[in-house]
């Protein structure tokens, strides 16, 4: 016969047991493997756009994502692999002059992107996934039909503000910081090298506000096995888009990828 001191040892020892195993029930299951395939070619393909143009890594990944993600969970996967890439695009000559001119947009992209209503936060009155399809389809039609843009390089910075303000709400909703942004720097009459800076500058405040507001709301995990896969997919990808750069024609390639955009768009308006 068992003690009972026995007894009650071998019970204290079951019950750590069984406490030291509930919070492995708690633990998110491994992605799916057809997912984790899915993912790989989403950042493959976004991170040959990113090789060929310097830029679309996060709106190609997040337009292909959202067609069966939601945009929150989404947008967690691209914080990573958009601010790894866009380390090299940061750096450069122009950076002193570009702080000078463009920190009242940097600060209004900031500032709504971690403070609006959207991703992770307060709940929208609409659909993420019909805002994100229809800011698609607005830069894809824009991208094709390229207005002429008025000169703001000498206008007062509450127009740097502004633009990035919306920028920010824009990014909060949709993890898509292109419009207006993209088109206010252009505005600027910027030179080449300046211009690709100041975007990889501007995409990277967007996506560091993102990265804490979706931090900060505690649900969703910025580092996983299909983060480390987005990741490594992304630099394959530039690897591959730097390759074919200079056997593509850039403005017949961008004219594809922004009627790509709007089917996307739409695709994301119909769900």
């Amino acid at each position: 016969m068992r003690s009972t001191s026995f007894e009650n040892a071998e019970g204290c020892l079951n019950t750590c047991l069984i406490d030291d195993e509930a919070p492995l029930r708690h633990h998110a299951p491994m992605p799916d493997p057809t997912e984790l395939v899915l993912i790989a070619t989403v950042f493959v393909l976004s991170g040959t756009v990113k090789g060929i143009t310097g830029m679309g890594l996060p709106t190609v990944a997040i337009s292909l994502l959202g067609l069966w993600m939601l945009p929150a969970q989404a947008a967690a996967l691209l914080v990573a692999p958009t601010l790894a890439t866009n380390v090299a695009q940061c750096r450069g000559p122009h950076t002193r002059m570009l702080v000078r001119r463009l920190w009242p947009a940097w600060l209004g992209l900031a500032l709504a992107t971690a403070l609006a209503p959207g991703l992770g936060g307060a709940p929208l009155p609409f659909d993420a996934r019909h805002a994100l399809g229809a800011v698609l389809v607005l830069y894809g039609a824009w991208g094709l039909w390229r207005p002429r843009l008025p000169d703001l390089s000498q206008r007062h910075p509450a127009w740097g503000a502004l633009a990035g303000g919306t920028a920010g709400l824009m990014t909060a909703m949709t993890a898509v910081s292109v419009m207006p942004l993209v088109p206010y720097l252009q505005s600027l009459k910027l030179d080449k090298d300046a211009l690709v800076q100041a975007l990889g500058l501007g995409f990277t405040v967007a996506m560091i506000a993102l990265a804490l507001r979706l931090q900060a709301s505690g649900g969703l995990n910025l580092w996983s096995a299909s983060t480390a896969i987005a990741l490594g997919a992304a630099f394959a990808g530039m690897w591959l888009g730097a390759l074919a750069r200079g056997r593509l024609s850039a403005a017949a390639f961008q004219r594809g990828l922004f009627i790509v955009f709007i089917g996307l768009g739409l695709a994301n308006l119909t769900k």
